[in-house]
């Protein structure tokens, strides 16, 4: 009876408030902390949540590009944070909106990873979430919120996704379409590219496991069911996200295309191989052996393994021609980091099963190596942001916004010249519009895309394009109204006195001069085309937030109970713990 007990001891799952426990102790201080405030996107998130804080029901943001529409950008992750700024701030909401997606990411990690591997495996796979290398370097690094917030959405989707086309549950039909739709409103890059990743393995999996014996589905009512879901699940998230498909089809990305490092040979560019490969898979490396050999070895696991397939050579870059033949010119528009992470998120089953066939095995060993490998690849990534900062150093942007905000120097635009991403900051804190930005699909004025430059407070970094950009646009200053130029770069001097720029103040113990043109009128409102109607402010307020809500009380729906015996997960054969033995 003992030696029963514990075999099923060993068996058992490890408890979700253990996963959620550890998630909150690894993540929560380093939050609390807010260490993502040093990260490359996050006050570009914090900067789209003050609009909505003040302005719910118009996308119009004059602050940037003088006037461009939020509605490029789905808004789900930044109208929460808006929402929650309520109680404790902009800055400290975006930190709790992330732990909150984190945790979602444990539970979507774990309902996924039992659709392919058992529950005792996919709790590993959910425990190995928490110190993921890709999922620590967008957090601290990379600071792509809506990419965090959306997976965790199509990961919990998924298995319900599952439970609709093998046996058709109305519930799970309910629940994944109010998920996919709530997903797709948090991040459009996750939708368009990251869901083929993740929903056709799962369908590909549905489709073998339909000649079960204990529930034969016709191949009839398996289509019937994929075409179903599709349908709905794309006129749901058509008008949900209605203003941001006109806005892609009236103004598509025509810019010239902006370089980022993402995209390099990671061989011939070894730095950015460190920053987009080793530091986002960490340890993980060291399982790939693994990850091809148990995935094309089980049957049921070759879906999941083509699907890693893909997304790893994608998150490679230019380092193979994979990149540039799949996504065509997208591959110059998107950032590659994400694929790699959803490649990591592909992974997660099989290393799960890999760290329970260790420890059942190893024991004490094992669990000792598998942890000092996962807090290794934790740190590296979350203190990665130390070693290689997206800006030299930190820029005190409150001088600038205090002399913006006083004596009517907020009558006209303004633009930066060494201030990195801290731009999004400053934004923030005054009234006064700027040409510049960080949000490369909201810009369009004509001077900005007919140049391969990025923020023109970086324009040295983009070399003779960014330079390009920035004379045209100080060319144009009168009419822009665009009179003052904040420079903390003694390299651009010469550029502005060339161009009849003069220095008329010294900010901030003479780090930051102000350099101002004669004869500028003040910034006059663009009649831009672009600037969404009243009704699509008011679609943008109520249905991206509104799917959330409409997500949260449907997964209030109880599921109908299964008898254990009925559970189709695959399970590990008494004394089958040995390495590279599951029952397929």
């Amino acid at each position: 009876m003992q030696k029963t007990e514990l075999l099923e001891r060993s068996q058992r799952p490890l408890p979700m408030s253990l996963l959620l426990m550890a998630a909150v102790a690894v993540h929560l201080p380093l939050l609390l902390m807010k260490l993502p405030l040093k990260s490359y996107d996050t006050n570009l998130h914090i900067f789209f949540a003050s609009h909505y804080l003040h302005h719910w029901w118009d996308p119009w943001n004059p602050k940037w590009y003088a006037g461009f529409s939020q509605t490029t950008y789905p808004p789900l992750p930044q109208q929460w944070i808006a929402v929650v700024s309520h109680l404790m701030g902009l800055e400290m909401a975006y930190m709790a909106v992330q732990m909150a997606a984190i945790l979602l990411l444990v539970v979507g990690v774990y309902r996924f990873a039992k659709l392919w591997v058992s529950p005792r495996a996919a709790s590993f796979a959910a425990l190995a979430c928490v110190f993921l290398g890709a999922e620590s370097f967008l957090v601290y690094s990379a600071g792509q919120l809506g990419t965090t917030a959306a997976a965790p959405l199509y990961l919990n989707a998924l298995p319900f996704l599952y439970e609709w086309v093998r046996r058709g549950s109305g519930r799970s039909f309910i629940k994944a379409v109010a998920l996919f739709t709530a997903a797709a409103a948090a991040h459009h890059a996750t939708l368009l590219f990251g869901s083929f990743f993740f929903a056709l393995p799962v369908l590909a999996l549905a489709y073998f496991d339909r000649e079960d014996d204990s529930e034969r589905v016709a191949a009839g009512a398996f289509i019937a069911r994929t075409v179903t879901i599709v349908v709905v699940v794309s006129a749901a998230i058509a008008v949900v996200l209605l203003p941001f498909w006109i806005a892609l089809i009236h103004y598509p990305v025509t810019q010239t295309p902006i370089p980022h490092p993402s995209r390099a040979n990671y061989i011939l560019s070894p730095q950015w191989g460190m920053n987009y490969f080793v530091v986002p898979y960490g340890a993980l490396i060291l399982a790939l052996p693994f990850i091809f050999w148990r995935g094309s070895s089980v049957a049921r696991l070759r879906p999941l393994l083509l699907g890693f397939w893909v997304a790893f050579l994608l998150g490679l870059g230019g380092t193979t021609p994979v990149g540039p033949i799949l996504l065509g010119r997208a591959f110059n528009v998107l950032t590659m980091e994400r694929f790699s992470y959803w490649a990591s998120l592909l992974a997660l089953p099989i290393v799960g099963a890999l760290a329970m066939e260790l420890c059942a095995r190893f024991r004490m060993r094992a669990a000792v190596a598998l942890s000092i490998l996962a807090a290794f690849t934790c740190a590296l990534a979350a203190g990665w942001t130390t070693y290689h900062p997206p800006d030299a150093e930190n820029v005190d942007v409150g001088p600038v916004a205090a002399w913006l905000n006083r004596d009517g120097h907020d009558q006209y635009r303004y633009v930066t010249l060494g201030f990195g991403n801290k731009i999004a900051r400053l934004a923030r804190l005054t009234d006064a519009s700027s040409v510049d930005g960080e949000w490369n699909s909201g810009r369009m004025l004509p001077e900005l895309m007919r140049y391969g430059g990025g923020a023109l407070t970086s324009s040295k970094g983009f070399h003779e394009a960014g330079l390009d950009a920035l004379r045209a646009m100080l060319m144009h200053a009168d009419h822009y109204g665009l009179k003052w130029v904040f420079v903390r770069d003694q390299y651009y001097d010469p550029l502005l006195a060339f161009a009849g720029w003069r220095p008329v103040d010294h900010l901030n113990d003479g780090t930051i001069t102000v350099w101002s043109k004669d004869g500028v009128p003040p910034a006059q409102p663009l009649n831009a085309p672009q600037m969404p109607p009243h009704w699509q402010g008011v679609m943008w307020g109520i249905c991206p937030f509104g799917s959330s809500i409409v997500a949260i009380l449907v997964l209030l729906i109880p599921e109908k109970r299964r008898r254990a015996a009925e559970e189709r997960y695959p399970v590990m054969r008494d004394g089958e713990l040995g390495l590279g033995r599951m029952v397929s």
